[in-house]
């Protein structure tokens, strides 16, 4: 047995258990959440300590807007100027943003309070699967239109991508951005 490994490592770095019986509420509080303590001894400019309640109140008083962002929602969709384009089909990536402003999310942790981004990428797949259109602006504009129609945004941003494009020339990729904004 090797006694190196039969040393306690808080010992070795003189650092004190987390639950030792001599730290006044060590371990009392089951939050997990990491809040900022103003420590005079302490030599490094910010210091936390375990105890969540400073950081929710924070939270309550202060304004924060959300935005979700979708990035690679990959679908094989039917649109296209040719004909062929459009019969034949072929893979688009869609990356969506959408601007939530403030949402009661942050301190409920609530799903009801926000946007589920499962039930998003379902609609956009939807959309962009149940109809062929010639350009991908008015794909864009349709989607953005939808969800704007369907839940509590400031506004919304679409990006549609096609990773191989039908055209002669070698290109990485061709994309269009929509951003739209509710109207209030």
């Amino acid at each position: 047995m090797d006694p190196a490994r039969d040393e306690d490592p808080d010992e070795l770095t003189g650092a004190d258990a987390p639950n030792a019986p001599d730290d006044a509420g060590a371990g009392d509080d089951d939050d997990d959440e990491l809040d900022y303590v103003d420590d005079p001894d302490d030599e490094s400019e910010e210091a936390y300590s375990l105890d969540g309640d400073d950081l929710d109140d924070e939270r309550e008083t202060g304004v924060e807007s959300v935005t979700v962002e979708i990035a690679g929602l990959s679908l094989y969709t039917h649109h296209g100027v040719s004909e062929a384009e459009r019969e034949v089909g072929q893979r688009l990536v869609l990356d969506l943003r959408l601007d939530l402003g403030e949402t009661d999310a942050t301190v409920t942790d609530a799903i009801e309070d926000t946007v589920d981004y499962g039930e998003v990428c379902q609609l956009v797949a939807l959309i962009a699967q149940q109809r062929s259109h010639k350009t991908l602006e008015r794909l864009c504009s349709t989607i953005a239109d939808r969800l704007l129609g369907d839940y509590e945004l400031e506004g919304v941003w679409v990006k549609a991508t096609k990773p191989e494009p039908p055209i002669a020339l070698p290109v990485d990729e061709v994309s269009v951005e929509v951003w739209r904004e509710a109207e209030e």
